[in-house]
């Protein structure tokens, strides 16, 4: 591997800082976790060492694209690790030792002594009309380290009752070629400490240790809810392939941007398969039809290693591991139990698994292309092996030997890819059509550009769409690629400027102006200048470029905004690209600062003057007609507003027999409040007439002349028609 003994000096260096900080190491709560929120992939680090994605609600993690709602990926991750001839500090010699990694084995087997996120900035403060919107990033970074290449590291350290230590390291990049993967440091050290204090009990050698994981994804939650009973969102219909079969004969090629796409790293990745309970379409892809046939689940989630030295001694990339690379049922998995001499079944049972043995049968896993062994497209996958839980990708590396002192460490990346919102968008749009006119004959461009003429009840829609969709394997791959090519360069990719550290955003009434601080890099002879983007209507929905600003201008107006909808904005720092003119390791070009550091979440829109007399009340649109809703405020399609109002009002909406459907606060000093149709018990009002009462709050003045305009107390009452 390229710059291979650089970088290993550099893992070892990195080592002896750990064993140094692992000394002083204590208890830390089981349950903590860390969020990783800077590029399009984003995600949390859970405490045990391990991460189970349910939070109570859904399963959440491995968000991507982020710029969306419902993107989460992970599901389970199920952790295993185990020797042989271990000697416990009890003089007991186990000739298996396995322990399942989960939170429930805490205190067991597992003691959580460190989770800490580290960034290269302080992450930006952002203001919507004065208000914060920096209240979730609260508590993501413990400490500021500018000498990191990456833009943040989690580090993650847990003894084990057999005195190895794990640490675990994400890495993760914004720049806009790197931010859809995290780089995963595994570093196991015999460090004979088995739990929570400083104290070292073990000073044994740990002999065989094997380590591995059986990982389930959902390929989208938005997509696993269009499946026809929901269960993809556990996961159930996900295929498993894998790549890298001839890793060893390619090992030591370069990839390069003109052929970005190779598949000889090793790797499994998972992405979604048909759902057989819907008979009514083939839903690969899982097009929602009640949005226009929206693709909602393209994403192709998994892992791939990166590097994995010979021995300790050694280096040197083994071509021969992981040990296991492959598939598994997805709830059938070995369970050490109690860890005890008197359960040594289930620990060798476990031991087995980490070494290749599938759980439940040869029938319950594999090593070969699950998707290719099979008849994918057609069959859905969890009727292969008959497990409900799906199927997991299946990954385990060892043996290793550690003497005391001793460590080993290989490094996974983790990343997903897919079509872009947009490209799901007009596939799913060109398929739904054709579904919709199933006799009707269409002229479909294929992804290489080649034309496909057929009808959608001959199946030419679905091959099209399928497609489309099954080049999100060459996607995860060229991610994985570049995860590679990151590593090898000793995490040397170009580098974008720095986002301005202040970014602010203030509603008008002609205008939304912007105004933000320099970017630290301002004064690096490549920095360009700013850009603005804007979207409309909803913060998880597409951004477009409105301004490019030159260096030096720390404010713009936005003029072109339109009264009654809301805009969400993002600005980044970019450069003139002359630090990313060679290509090896992304597509050469200009660089931005990410886009999720000065996304605003909350909305500006323009704001009239108060009004100044109450005939001056104007309620838009009047009527409200749901016929022509994409005339109205855009992607608020059930919003009225309520124009010329007081300053400072309470308006109430009544039916027409005077039942109270909703109260609104107005506060903020404007002539504008928007209703959205929405009753207090958080249901879409229905056809009819309605009357909006408007009371006076507190006496309000004219700021030019000091006379009264209003005073508290005063009302009157406004009547509106509402159609569906």
């Amino acid at each position: 591997m390229k710059n291979e003994n650089n970088l290993y000096t550099l893992k070892i260096g990195f080592l002896i800082l750990c064993i140094i900080q692992i000394s002083f190491a204590e208890k830390i709560d089981e349950n903590g976790k860390k969020y990783i929120r800077v590029g399009s992939l984003q995600t949390h680090v859970s405490a045990y060492g391990s991460e189970r994605a349910w939070n109570n609600s859904y399963y959440e993690g491995l968000i991507w694209p982020a710029d969306y709602t419902r993107q989460d990926n992970s599901v389970i991750k199920r952790s295993f690790f185990g020797v042989k001839n271990f000697v416990d500090e009890t003089n007991y010699r186990w000739d298996y030792w396995a322990s399942y990694g989960s939170l429930g084995y805490v205190e067991v087997s597992l003691f959580p002594v460190k989770l800490k996120q580290y960034s290269k900035f302080e992450h930006p403060n952002v203001f919507v009309d004065g208000e914060s919107i920096y209240g979730i990033y609260v508590g993501d970074i413990d400490s500021i380290d500018e000498n990191q290449i990456p833009d943040r590291i989690v580090d993650n350290t847990i003894n084990t009752k057999i005195g190895l230590t794990i640490t675990r390291r994400f890495l993760a990049f914004s720049q806009q070629y790197h931010d859809n993967y995290f780089i995963k440091e595994w570093i196991l050290t015999n460090t004979g400490n088995n739990d929570w204090d400083d104290d070292i009990e073990l000073n044994g050698p740990l002999e065989d240790i094997r380590i591995g994981w059986s990982t389930r994804y959902a390929c989208g939650r938005d997509g696993a809810y269009t499946m026809a009973d929901g269960s993809q969102s556990w996961g159930k219909h996900s295929w498993v392939t894998k790549r890298g079969e001839n890793y060893a004969d390619h090992m030591n090629d370069i990839i390069t941007e003109d052929d970005p796409v190779v598949d000889w790293i090793r790797a499994g990745f998972s992405y979604l398969g048909i759902n057989e309970l819907n008979t009514d379409y083939d839903n690969i892809g899982a097009p929602y039809l009640t949005q226009g046939g929206r693709l909602a689940s393209t994403h192709h989630v998994g892992t791939a290693v990166l590097h994995v030295p010979m021995s300790v001694s050694d280096p040197r990339d083994d071509p021969d591991q992981p040990a296991v690379l492959g598939w598994h049922a997805g709830d059938t998995s070995p369970s050490p139990g109690g860890i005890t001499p008197g359960n040594m079944a289930g620990i060798i049972a476990t031991y087995q698994f980490l070494e290749g043995v599938p759980y439940g049968g040869e029938g319950m896993g594999g090593t070969g292309r699950f998707d290719e062994e099979h008849n994918v497209a057609v069959d859905d996958p969890y009727t292969i092996h008959g497990d409900g839980g799906g199927t997991n990708v299946w990954i385990a590396y060892g043996p290793f030997d550690l003497a005391p002192g001793e460590s080993i460490t290989f490094i996974e990346a983790q990343g997903v890819s897919g079509l872009s919102r947009q490209k799901s968008e007009e596939i799913g749009s060109i398929w739904k059509e054709a579904k919709d006119n199933p006799d009707v004959e269409y002229t479909f461009t294929m992804p290489k550009g080649s034309p496909l003429k057929g009808k959608y009840k001959d199946g030419i829609a679905d091959q099209f769409k399928n497609a489309w969709v099954f080049t999100g394997q060459d996607s995860i791959m060229k991610t994985f690629g570049r995860a590679k090519r990151n590593f090898d360069s000793g995490y040397n990719i170009p580098q974008p400027p720095l986002p301005p550290p202040v970014f602010s955003v203030n509603s008008g009434g002609d205008r939304i102006s912007l105004e933000w601080s320099a970017s630290p890099s301002e004064s690096d002879a490549d920095f360009a200048g700013y850009r603005i983007y804007r979207a409309e209507g909803k913060p998880d929905t597409m951004h477009t470029k409105i301004a490019e600003i030159p260096s030096g201008t720390y404010s713009f107006d936005d003029i072109t905004a339109i009264r009654g909808y809301d805009y969400y904005y993002y600005i980044t720092a970019f450069n003139d690209g002359s630090n990313n003119s060679i290509g090896d390791l992304n597509p050469t070009g200009p660089l931005e600062s990410g886009r999720f550091y000065t996304k605003t979440t909350q909305p500006a829109y323009l704001r009239r003057q108060q009004g100044s007399n109450f005939d001056d009340i104007r309620v838009v649109p009047n009527p409200f007609n749901i016929s022509a809703k994409d005339m109205q405020f855009g992607n608020q399609p059930d919003r009225i507003m309520f124009y010329n109002i007081p300053g400072k009002c309470v308006i109430k909406i009544f039916s027409e027999r005077g039942d109270l459907i909703d109260t609104i606060h107005h506060i903020n000093g404007s002539g504008d409040e928007p209703w959205n149709s929405i009753s207090s018990g958080r249901q879409v009002v229905v056809s009819g007439l309605y009357i909006a009462y408007f009371e006076v709050t507190e006496d309000i003045t004219d700021d030019a002349t000091g006379n009264l305009l209003f005073q508290k107390g005063d009302n009157t009452m406004k009547k509106f028609i509402i159609v569906r």
